[in-house]
């Protein structure tokens, strides 16, 4: 044969020699030679795309990299039970998933969206073979370092209640959840060998479940699997992310769809047949920290498929096992995909957007940004290990410091009775702790970043008369006790330094706290949001009729102005290294115990110069921002602040440089309000215009559509910035701009529409301007409104145009201030 072809023209030799290999190709195992992106063809299709008006724009992926730390799994509206693939990135998967290339490490079912810090839950991951080297389980890879996989580029489908990707040894894995349940469907290929990783394997799948947890924090635990039914149940003890304590988190996994050949339980590396439980439950071996836990070694598919039921509890066992088939019975993947999709839509349909001439981009930059506020906090009523109590408990308030400006303000509006509940949840947790928290994350109480801000909150419920079930006195005892009593640990709840700040009306620099301990740091950060606490107290007092508390509340909010210092000058260097400076004066400064100023840049922390050096290990006197932004945080009496800064003009000159110079970082959430805060400079048409310079530039709909991490409030600000109304939150006040749609109606409580409406409504954007504007039907001239609008409903019309006009920019227009006594009634 060999002589016979080389005897042959060169040509001709060349076509022989190809059709022989085709030839050879064609005879051999398909399995041998086909990617794992056929079966990836085969199996997906079915839960692609949602056909429903809303939920087609709700796009989980957006926010997945540069920071955004987004969870794009399936879930419920503030669901505890969260399913997603857990990947490598250390430094990006907060919540488990990334949008990039790094490998999936399995699929976990409790996670957080949007968080700093370190990784947070990702409890007992499965991972999933479709076989084994030799179809020995001995030579599959067991731990979290050996077992990774590429996933096939372009497989990932994201909806909501929805997760599904597939990976490079041939599984495709679509989830879903309910609320303390995850449910999972591992697709394999139809052949007998599929390629495993780029190995043959025999098609007998082998799944097993690790006790680890993104963060690699466990302690202990135990896992026992039952070799006759495959249900395979454990715990750990775990770690926080951002804060100090443990949590205990268990979990019970049935399977479905395949006879069990073998199972037994892995240590590291090293997996046995021989030994069905470890830990407690076992000999009474402590487990190591790492990976750990049960496997089972399956035979083949009859309909290449196995379902995965995942109960959770932080309770106990049973209790996991008991959420499981109460809630998931049947194994219904469709039902439970579907009655996830309900339960989004009708959180979400309580809006309804007039959306003719508005781009699909901007449509889900919208519903994604609407469907990020209601992923947290997590409701883990019945949950609750630490105390036994008939009220809600909420968790993953992570922080508050993030939240309360936005995101909560607006559930108060979309959500009122979810809102009603949380509240509730942050009184009870004061009932039993002592103290409400700033940060809290499994049942942890987490690091508390600057002000003790769930007085906030709170005050912000009591000022829109938020009541159902809430005990309003023992609320009022929270806030008081967090504004009077310093805690021993105020790093992780109440306020620091108190003596100071009763004394001399500010944190000094150089304080000496012999009451209690915490970072004795971000002293500008602290008095400003301390003075605004003080306020929201106030607020609350007023209220309640306690004359003396408000009187003294009210006068502690003027605290600010013990911090600004009038002389202070903005100097920076320019790229040749000479000292400039511009024309604005008169910033937040640090200051000694005995009055005399310290020195911090105006311009440190900030984009444009050291950002990074302002975390909650900072040595400086502002978190997470500059002195530029903290001197604006004045909410209580921007009036006065801007007097201070020299009146109207000098203001908005500032305000705009703040905006325009690189100094100000969308991606915080203290930089949210002033963003609106022209409307106390009397030109409420420059808060509409750079709206418009962040969205879409910043916030859109993108995998990196956020600024930073999204704290389910960066999807909060998108969606108060599209409907037209930013609040400010503590106070009864939002304050106003045109919606970014035609126009847009929202339910509310009483069962009537708020509705705010475009006249001359300019899809390209140049009409960005209120000319004029009518409250049902009347002549409305102020450039804010209150809450009375969402809760009974209206009909709002503004005139635009494509310039500046002087609506809303008279003295008496302009929204309340405590300097000049305006609008404080409740």
């Amino acid at each position: 044969m060999i002589s016979f072809v080389s005897s042959l023209p060169r040509r001709r030799r060349i076509l022989i020699i190809a059709v022989l290999g085709l030839l050879i190709w064609a005879l051999l195992p398909v399995a041998r030679f086909t990617p794992s992106k056929r079966l990836l063809a085969a199996v997906t299709g079915s839960f692609g795309t949602s056909s429903d008006p809303i939920l087609r724009y709700v796009d989980p992926l957006i926010g997945t990299v540069n920071g955004g730390h987004v969870f794009p799994g399936a879930t419920l509206p503030y669901g505890m039970a969260k399913a997603v693939a857990d990947v490598s990135n250390r430094g990006e998967a907060a919540a488990g998933f990334v949008s990039d290339n790094s490998k999936v490490l399995g699929f976990s079912h409790l996670h957080d969206s949007g968080t700093g810090g370190n990784p947070s839950l990702g409890n007992f991951p499965l991972f999933v073979h479709p076989g084994c080297p030799d179809d020995d389980f001995a030579k599959c890879k067991f731990t979290v370092y050996q077992r990774p996989v590429h996933r096939i580029e372009g497989s990932v489908q994201a909806r909501p209640g929805y997760f599904a990707i597939g990976l490079n040894n041939s599984v495709y894995a679509e989830m879903t959840a309910s609320e303390r349940t995850t449910l999972y469907k591992f697709k394999f290929s139809a052949d007998d060998e599929v390629n495993s990783d780029g190995i043959l394997v025999p098609n007998n799948p082998l799944v097993l479940v690790d006790l680890v947890d993104l963060g690699n924090t466990r302690k202990g635990g135990d896992v026992n699997i039952d070799p006759i039914t495959g249900r395979i149940t454990g715990n750990g003890t775990f770690n926080p992310s951002f804060g100090n304590g443990e949590y205990k988190a268990h979990f019970c996994a049935d399977f479905t769809g395949a006879e069990i050949r073998k199972a037994g339980t892995f240590l590291d590396m090293n997996a046995t047949e021989d030994q069905n439980a470890l830990g407690n439950v076992g000999s009474g071996f402590y487990i190591p920290s790492g990976s750990a836990g049960a496997w089972i070694h399956f035979a083949r598919p009859p309909k290449d498929q196995i379902m995965a039921r995942v109960g959770l509890s932080f309770i106990s066992v049973e209790q996991a096992c008991t959420n499981a088939e109460a809630e998931i019975p049947d194994f219904g993947f469709d039902e439970v995909v579907k009655a996830g999709e309900d339960a989004w839509k009708e959180k979400l349909s309580v809006i309804q957007p007039d959306t003719r001439g508005v781009s699909d981009e901007l449509r889900t930059t919208f519903w994604s940004g609407l469907y990020r506020a209601i992923l947290s906090p997590q409701d883990y009523t019945g949950e609750n290990p630490l105390w036994k109590s008939d009220e809600p408990y909420y968790d993953s308030f992570y922080c508050i410091w993030d939240s309360f400006r936005a995101q909560h303000p607006l559930l108060t509006i979309i959500d009122p009775r979810v809102q009603t509940r949380m509240v509730r949840a942050l009184i009870d947790i004061y009932k039993h702790e002592g103290k409400l928290p700033d940060c809290r994350m499994s049942f942890s109480k987490g690091y508390t970043q600057v002000g003790s801000n769930a007085d906030v909150v709170l005050a912000d419920a009591f000022v829109k008369n938020l009541t159902d079930g809430i005990d309003w006195e023992l609320a009022y005892e929270a806030v008081v006790s967090d504004a009077e009593q310093e805690p021993k640990d105020w790093s992780t709840t109440g306020r620091g330094n108190l003596e100071s700040w009763h004394d001399l009306g500010y944190v000094p620099y150089d304080d000496v706290d012999r009451n209690g301990t915490g970072p004795m740091t971000r002293s500008i950060s602290r008095t400003v949001e301390y003075a605004y606490d003080d306020f929201a107290i106030a607020l609350m007092a007023r209220g309640l009729g306690r004359k003396s508390d408000e009187s003294k509340y009210l006068q502690r909010s003027r605290n600010w102005r013990n911090l600004f210092n009038a002389q202070q000058e903005d100097r920076y260097r320019d790229e040749g290294g000479k000292v400039l400076k511009t024309q604005f004066q008169g910033f937040m400064q640090p200051r000694y115990r005995n009055g005399t100023w310290r020195y911090q840049n105006t311009r440190l922390c900030s984009p444009i110069y050291q950002q990074h050096v302002c975390y909650f290990d900072t040595q400086y006197d502002t978190y997470e921002g500059s002195p530029w932004l903290y001197t604006f945080y004045v909410p209580q009496d921007m009036a006065g602040l801007v007097k201070a800064l020299g009146g109207r003009d000098t203001f908005n000159e500032r305000l705009d440089y703040f905006h325009s110079s690189g100094i100000n970082y969308m991606g915080n959430e203290p930089n949210f309000l002033p963003t609106f805060q022209f409307h106390y400079g009397g030109r409420p048409g420059r808060s509409s215009y750079w709206v418009h310079q962040y969205i879409p530039a910043q916030f859109n709909s993108s995998i990196n559509g956020i600024p930073g991490n999204d704290d389910c409030a960066m999807g909060a600000f998108t969606a108060l910035a599209f409907m037209g109304f930013f609040p400010v939150a503590g106070q009864d006040v939002y304050l106003l701009t045109p919606p970014l749609f035609r126009e847009v109606s929202i339910r509310t409580p009483t069962g009537k529409l708020a509705t705010l409406r475009n006249l001359g409504f300019d899809p390209e954007y140049q009409a960005i301007y209120i000319q004029s504007a009518t409250l049902n039907g009347k002549p409305y001239t102020k450039n804010w409104i209150t809450h009375d609008f969402f809760y009974n409903g209206g009909v709002l019309e503004f005139v635009l145009g494509t310039s500046e006009s002087d609506w809303g920019t008279r003295d008496e227009d302009l929204p309340p201030s405590l300097s000049t006594g305006l609008g404080l009634d409740l």
